[in-house]
C-alpha cells in the first residue's frame, strides 16, 4: 500500500461533482439508514444513481463531523472524516481541511482497512544542503500565501478496493478578540456532498457569554471580513442553545440542503462569534493545578487622541480595483477621526508625495474635505520605493512629536499600506527593516497591510512585528475596503497606554509578556505564567495603567483553590478525553511558543536565534505541537507530515502583541508593592452618616457636636459648599426606607449617592453610589466599588478599597472618604447607603458653607447654665463634669444652642464618639434651616447664603 502525507499552503483542483438532486437524496437516504459502510457499498441503488456513482473517479466522503470545545477562549477542535472507497480498484483519497494560521495541530491520526497510523510530534532537522538553500531563497509562489490568516492541511492516501479510510484531525487554539467579539471560524469545504455532515461547538466561559451570534456561512472571497451584509440568520439547521456560562452550537444539514448551499460540496466558513461579561476591573484572572491565566479586557474608558500618517502605495500596480478600494476605505477611515486627532497623508511610488508638508493637522470638516479631495485625485504611476515612503513618515511624525510637545499620553502610528515589492530605492529587505525600526525608535508603532499575491508579505510581517504593530494580508479578489476598514477598527481607538500586569516574583515564574505600552478598544491581553507558591491562598495582581491624564491602578487578591471553577472535567464536548487536559497550562504553554516564535524572527543574533528555536522546539515536543520546528510523523508506516513551508506565523494572528502595541516610547510606573494596601488615610470624627448623622469635630476645644437632619427621600444636600475659593463642592442624595417598628420617625433616609466637584486647577465631577464610581474629568471613566483600584490625575486621587471605602484626594490637601454599606440581608428599614467623612480640611477655605462645610474653620464654645440662671464660659478641662448637665448651650456665631450629652457610633459602628447633640434639625446650630441646604441637582455649587449673619 502506497501512502503520502503532506501539509501545503494552496488548494487542489477540485473533482467535478454531480449536481444532481436525485444523488443528493439517495445520499441522505443512506444517511439515514443504520447499517454499516461496507453494507451501504454493497447495497443496490437506482440505475441513475449508479451511473452517476461510476463517473466519480474518487472515494466518496460519507461522514465529515467537527467537534469543538471552547473554554475560556481556548479553543480545543477535532476533525473526524471517513472516506469510502467503492471502486472495483484502489483510489487516492485526499483529506484537505483548513485550519487557522494560528492554531497548533496536536495530533493526527488516519486509519485505513484495519491498520492504524498515528502521528507522533518530532523535532525537524536543520536543512544544509544547497537544495534547501536555493529553495529559501526562492520567491514565493502565487498560491504560497495562506488564504488570509488560514492555512491548508493536506493528506493524501491510497484506499484499497471496497475499504475505508478514517482521517482525525486535532489542533488548538487561542481565540483572540477583535472589535469587541472572540470569532471562532471552522472551515467546511468538504469538495463533495456529504452524507453525514456535522458541526459541534461547546463553549464554557465562566465570567458569562454576551452577544452569541452565528453568521450566515462566510465563502472564501470574503473571508476575514468580519461584517455580513443582508441576511444575518444563522444557516440552515443551526441550533443555538446557551445558558449563562455555557453555550451548545450545532450545525447539521441534510444532504438536500447542503446542496442548496452549494452543490460542489465547498459550503463555506461556520462562524460564531461571541463576548464575555466585563467591566473596569484587574479582569477574569484564572487558576488551575499551579498556572494562571489572566484575561484582561477593561470597558467603559474613554479613548486617547492619537496621531496618524497614513502611507499608500499610489505605484502602477495599484491600478484598478486595488486602488479604487483603498480610496473608498480611506473615505470612510477619515470620517472616523475623532476631533482630538491629528493626522497627514503621504502617497508613494517612485516619488514621495506628502499632502501636508512638516506637519499633522486637526481633525476639522474642512481639513478632512481636502484629505479626501488628495485621495481622489492619487492616480497610479511609476514604481515603488518602500524605504524612502517609510523615512518620509517617520520624519513627519517625529518632528510633529518633538516640535509641538504632544502629551505623553496620546498614540501616535504609521498606518502603511502596500500591494508590490520594493522596486526603487533601497530594495534589500534587510536595509529597509533596520532603516525603519532606527528612523521610529520604539516612539511610535506601525501597521501594516499587503494586497494582493506580489507583496512581500514576510517583509511587512517583520516590520510590523519589530515595531510593536500588526500586519494583514488580504487577496485582490476580497473586499479590500471593507477589510481596511475593519482592520482600522481594531486599532483606531486607543484606550490605555503603559499597561503593566504584576504579580508576586516570590509567587509566580514563566510569565509572558506583562508590559503593554497600549490597549485598543475591542481587543484583550492575556498573560499566563506558572505558580512557584501553591501552598498560597492567593496570588496578588496588580494592573498599572494611564488613561489620558489619568493614571490607573486595579488590584485584587485571586483565590487559588478554584477546582470547582476551572476543573473542566465533565464539561460537555470533552467525554473524547481533553477533559484530563490542563487547558490553562496549554494557554500557556501555546503564548510561550509564540512569544519565542516572535522573538526570534526579530533577532539578528545567530546563536540567540539557535537558542530560541531549541527553547520552542523542546515546549513544542512537550505540549505535542506542530509548528516551525517540529514535524507530525506518523508511526508504523514511517510517514511524515509537515507544516507549511514558513518560517514563522504572521503576528498578526500570533495571540501576542496584537492586542497591545507601543504608541510612546514612554516607560510605565513600576509596579505598587503590596505593602501600600496596608496604609490607610486617617479619618477624622466629622461626618455625616446612617440615617443621616451628623458629626463635628472641634480638636482644640476637645469635644465634637452631632446632629440629624429628617429629610426626605430625594432630597440633595449641600456637604461642603467652597466653589469660589477652593472649587470644591460636595453633595449628597438622600433614599428612603420604612421606619423601624415602634419607632419615633416616620421613615428612615440615608445617603445613596455622593457627588464631588472640584472646579480648580481643572474641572472634574465624581459621582459615587455603594456600586459604582463616576468619574469625568471631559473623559467619563466608570469604575465598580467592588474592585480595588486607584486612579489618579494631575490633581484628583480617587482610590477604592473594594467593597470598603472610597478615598478622594483633592490636590494633596484635601481628603474625603466615603464609607460603602452593605447588607447582605436587610431588614425592610435598611438599605445600602454611604457615609461622607472629612480627613483633611487644609485646602478648603475660611468661607466654606454647607452642613459640614460651615463649621471647618470655626469654633465653638459650650457653656454651662448655674443653677441662679447666670451663665459661665466652661474651660476645656471642665467638659467631663458637665457631661450630666442637661442645661448646657453652645455658642455659635453670637447663637446661644442648648444640647444634651449623646454617644453616637461612626466608621461602621467600630468606634463610639461622646458628643453634644443638638435637636431639632439642628435649629440655631447650623446658619438659617435645614431647606436652606436644599441642592438643585447633584453637581449644583449654588448657596443659599449670600452673606452669613452671625445671630
Amino acid at each position: 500500500m502506497i501512502l503520502w502525507l503532506w501539509l501545503c499552503w494552496g488548494f487542489s483542483t477540485s473533482v467535478g461533482q454531480p449536481d444532481s438532486e436525485l444523488m443528493a437524496r439517495y445520499l441522505e437516504e443512506k444517511l439515514m439508514a443504520d447499517y454499516s459502510i461496507m453494507e451501504q457499498v454493497a447495497r443496490r441503488v437506482p440505475r441513475q444513481a449508479k451511473f452517476l456513482q461510476r463517473l466519480e473517479t474518487r472515494p466518496r466522503m460519507s461522514e465529515f463531523t467537527v467537534k469543538s470545545t471552547i473554554i475560556s477562549r481556548y479553543a480545543f477542535t477535532t476533525v473526524s472524516c471517513t472516506m469510502v472507497n467503492s471502486g472495483s480498484e484502489a483510489r487516492e483519497a485526499v483529506f484537505e481541511m483548513q485550519i487557522p494560521a494560528a492554531a497548533f495541530i496536536s495530533n493526527f491520526t488516519m486509519s485505513i482497512g484495519n491498520k492504524t497510523y498515528y502521528g507522533e510530534v518530532t523535532g525537524k532537522e536543520k536543512k544544509h544542503s544547497s537544495d534547501d538553500k536555493a529553495r529559501d531563497k526562492k520567491p514565493p509562489s502565487p498560491m504560497d500565501g495562506r488564504e488570509n490568516g488560514y492555512e491548508t492541511f493536506k493528506a493524501s492516501v491510497f484506499i484499497p478496493r471496497k475499504m475505508q479510510a478514517k482521517f482525525l484531525l486535532h489542533y488548538e487554539e487561542l481565540l483572540q478578540r477583535r472589535r469587541g467579539k472572540y470569532e471562532y471560524t471552522v472551515s467546511i469545504r468538504p469538495q463533495q456532498l456529504v452524507g453525514r455532515l456535522r458541526v459541534e461547538v461547546n463553549i464554557l466561559e465562566n465570567s458569562g457569554i454576551v452577544s452569541l451570534e452565528v453568521p450566515p456561512l462566510r465563502n472564501s472571497k470574503h473571508k476575514g471580513n468580519g461584517k455580513v451584509e443582508g441576511d444575518v440568520s444563522p444557516p440552515p439547521s443551526t441550533v443555538v442553545g446557551h445558558t449563562k456560562t455555557l453555550a451548545k452550537v450545532t450545525f447539521n444539514p441534510s444532504v438536500v440542503e447542503q446542496t442548496r448551499i452549494a452543490r460542489n460540496g465547498i459550503l463555506g466558513d461556520f462562524i460564531i462569534r461571541y463576548d464575555v461579561k466585563r467591566e473596569l476591573s484587574v479582569g477574569d484572572v484564572q487558576i488551575l493545578n499551579g498556572y494562571f491565566v489572566h484575561y484582561f479586557a477593561p470597558v467603559d474608558l474613554p479613548p486617547l487622541p492619537k496621531n496618524v500618517v497614513f502611507v499608500l502605495d499610489s505605484s502602477a500596480s495599484m491600478v484598478g480595483t486595488k486602488l479604487k478600494q483603498t480610496k473608498e476605505a480611506l473615505f470612510t477611515i477619515l470620517q472616523d477621526l475623532r476631533p482630538e486627532d491629528h493626522f497627514n497623508i503621504i502617497g508613494f511610488s517612485n516619488r514621495i508625495k506628502v499632502w501636508q508638508q512638516d506637519r499633522l493637522v486637526p481633525v476639522t470638516p474642512n481639513n478632512i474635505r481636502d484629505a479626501k479631495k488628495y485621495i481622489h485625485n492619487m492616480s497610479p504611476t511609476g514604481g515603488t520605493n518602500i524605504n524612502g515612503a517609510l523615512q518620509t513618515g517617520a520624519k513627519l511624525l517625529n518632528d510633529y512629536i518633538a516640535q509641538n510637545d504632544i502629551d505623553a499620553r496620546t498614540v501616535s502610528l504609521i498606518i502603511f499600506l502596500t500591494d508590490g515589492r520594493p522596486t526603487v530605492g533601497e530594495t534589500q529587505s534587510s536595509k529597509i527593516l533596520s532603516n525603519t525600526k532606527d528612523a521610529i525608535r520604539d516612539k511610535f508603532c506601525l501597521f501594516t497591510i499587503g494586497i494582493g499575491n506580489d507583496v512581500d508579505q514576510k517583509l511587512l510581517e517583520r516590520m510590523a512585528l519589530e515595531n510593536c504593530g500588526m500586519t494583514r494580508h488580504f487577496q485582490e479578489d476580497e473586499d479590500a475596503a471593507s477589510h481596511l476598514k475593519g482592520f482600522y477598527d481594531e486599532i483606531g481607538t486607543p484606550l490605555l497606554s503603559d499597561i503593566r500586569v504584576d504579580y508576586p516574583e516570590d509567587n509566580v515564574e514563566q510569565v509572558t509578556q506583562n508590559f503593554f505600552p497600549n490597549y485598543f478598544n475591542g481587543s484583550e491581553i492575556i498573560i499566563a505564567g506558572k505558580l512557584i507558591n501553591r501552598t498560597s491562598d492567593s496570588l496578588h495582581v496588580e494592573v498599572t495603567a494611564s488613561n489620558s491624564k489619568k493614571y490607573i491602578l486595579l488590584k485584587t487578591d485571586v483565590a487559588i483553590d478554584l477546582p470547582s471553577r476551572n476543573d473542566i472535567r465533565g464539561v460537555p464536548g470533552l467525554e473524547d478525553g481533553k477533559g484530563d487536559k490542563n487547558y490553562i497550562e496549554r494557554a500557556w504553554s501555546y503564548l510561550t511558543i509564540k512569544e519565542l516564535l516572535n522573538s526570534r524572527l526579530k533577532s539578528d543574533d545567530n546563536q540567540e536565534k539557535d537558542y530560541l528555536t531549541e527553547k520552542a522546539k523542546s515546549m513544542a515536543l512537550t505540549y505535542n505541537f506542530v509548528t516551525p520546528f517540529t514535524v507530525l510523523k506518523m508511526r508504523e508506516a514511517g510517514l511524515h507530515s509537515e507544516p507549511p513551508q514558513e518560517d514563522f506565523l504572521s503576528p498578526s494572528t500570533d495571540g501576542i502583541g496584537e492586542k497591545l502595541q507601543s504608541l510612546q516610547g514612554h516607560k510605565a510606573p513600576p509596579g505598587i508593592h503590596r505593602q501600600q494596601d496596608k496604609q490607610r488615610i486617617k479619618i477624622s470624627k466629622t461626618s455625616a452618616d446612617g440615617d443621616p448623622h451628623f458629626v463635628i469635630d472641634f480638636p482644640s476645644s476637645k469635644f465634637s457636636v452631632c446632629f440629624n437632619i429628617d429629610g426626605e427621600p430625594g432630597d440633595i444636600l449641600r456637604l461642603v459648599s467652597d466653589h469660589k475659593e477652593s472649587g470644591v463642592t460636595v453633595n449628597g442624595k438622600l433614599i428612603g426606607a420604612p421606619a423601624p417598628p415602634n419607632g419615633h420617625k416616620k421613615h428612615r433616609t440615608y445617603f445613596s449617592t455622593i457627588t464631588i466637584l472640584s472646579n480648580k486647577p481643572e474641572r472634574s465631577y465624581l459621582e459615587i453610589t455603594p456600586k459604582r464610581i463616576i468619574l469625568d474629568d471631559g473623559e467619563r471613566l466608570l469604575l465598580s466599588c467592588d474592585r480595588s483600584a486607584v486612579v489618579r490625575s494631575s490633581s484628583l486621587e480617587v482610590s477604592i478599597s473594594a467593597n470598603s471605602n472610597i478615598t478622594v484626594t483633592i490636590r494633596d490637601t484635601i481628603s474625603f472618604v466615603i464609607l460603602i454599606h452593605h447588607y447582605k440581608k436587610p431588614a425592610p428599614y435598611q438599605r445600602d447607603h454611604l457615609g461622607f467623612y472629612i480627613s483633611n480640611s487644609k485646602g478648603l477655605s475660611s468661607d466654606s458653607h454647607g452642613l459640614l462645610g460651615q463649621f471647618l474653620n470655626h469654633e465653638v464654645k459650650l457653656l454651662q447654665e448655674s443653677l441662679n440662671t447666670s451663665r459661665q464660659q466652661v474651660g476645656q478641662n471642665q467638659t467631663e463634669a458637665l457631661k450630666p448637665n442637661p442645661t448646657n448651650t453652645l455658642k455659635v456665631k453670637g447663637r446661644l444652642v442648648p444640647v444634651v450629652w449623646k454617644q453616637r457610633r461612626i466608621y461602621n459602628g467600630q468606634q463610639e464618639v461622646d458628643c453634644w447633640f443638638a435637636k431639632n434639625n439642628a435649629d440655631k446650630l447650623i446658619d438659617g434651616s435645614y431647606k436652606d441646604y436644599l441642592a438643585s441637582h447633584p453637581f449644583d455649587t449654588g448657596t443659599s447664603f449670600g452673606t452669613i449673619n452671625n445671630v
